[in-house]
Order: C-alpha cells, then sequence, then structure tokens
C-alpha cells in the first residue's frame, strides 16, 4: 500500500513535468514560426526592384567606383617633392647634430676645431696635374 501511493505521487509529478514540457514545446514552436516570418521578410524586401539593372548603368556605377577608389589611392601615397624635402630635412638635421657633437668634442679636448661642412654636397677637389712641380693659375 506504501508503494502504490508513491507510485501515484510519482505519476502525479510526471504528469506535471510533461505538461509543463508540452507547454514549453509549443512555445519553443511558436518562437520559431515568428522568426522564420521575420526571416522571410528580411529575405524578401517589399522595395526590390523588379528589373534588372540597365548594363550601361552598371558600367557607369562601376567606373564611378574605380574612379573614386582610385582618387582615394592617390591621396593617401606620398608626394615625391613632400618625400624629398623631408629627406632634405633629416639629413640637414643630422648634420647639424654632427657639427654640434665635433665642435663639443673639440673643445672638450682643447683641439682645434674643424670648418663645418657644408649644407650641400661637397664639390670634388681640383685635379693636380702630375707632371709639374708648381700648379699654375687658370684663368
Amino acid at each position: 500500500m506504501e508503494m502504490d501511493s508513491r507510485e501515484e505521487a510519482l505519476n502525479e509529478r510526471l504528469n506535471v513535468l510533461d505538461g509543463k514540457l508540452k507547454a514549453l514545446d509549443e512555445k519553443v514552436s511558436a518562437l520559431a514560426e515568428k522568426e522564420q516570418a521575420n526571416l522571410n521578410t528580411r529575405l524578401t524586401p517589399t522595395n526590390a526592384q523588379a528589373q534588372p539593372l540597365d548594363p550601361a548603368q552598371m558600367q557607369a556605377e562601376r567606373d564611378r567606383v574605380i574612379q573614386q577608389f582610385s582618387a582615394q589611392i592617390r591621396s593617401q601615397m606620398p608626394n615625391d617633392a613632400k618625400m624629398k624635402a623631408e629627406r632634405d630635412r633629416k639629413r640637414q638635421t643630422g648634420m647639424e647634430k654632427l657639427q654640434d657633437q665635433l665642435l663639443r668634442k673639440s673643445k672638450m679636448s682643447g683641439g682645434a676645431v674643424f670648418p663645418a661642412p657644408e649644407a650641400t654636397s661637397p664639390s670634388p677637389s681640383p685635379a693636380v696635374e702630375t707632371d709639374s712641380p708648381t700648379q699654375s693659375p687658370t684663368p
């Protein structure tokens, strides 16, 4: 008898759980149907064009996009004149730093101060003739 009452209590619990499971299944089905309906409306917009695009329009749009892209790329590329000016500025700054270092070293050592190098590249030294013992001045 005690076993029968336990079985009945267990059966009641199972019935309650079955009812809850059935309610959950119905909710899941309703949500799935709703989601599918939402997905279908997103995939088939009401403002979609019925006609295919004209090939001339497609070519014009393609050319416009290419031109826009090319202009964007060109604007991002460094300008040769700007690059040269920056390189020259860095070179000049480097030369000034080198001059300062040489000056500081010569002051510290008490030695002779060498003349500052030219801002531009040095010109080649004049050719010396090996045949004559002294150089003749050129007019």
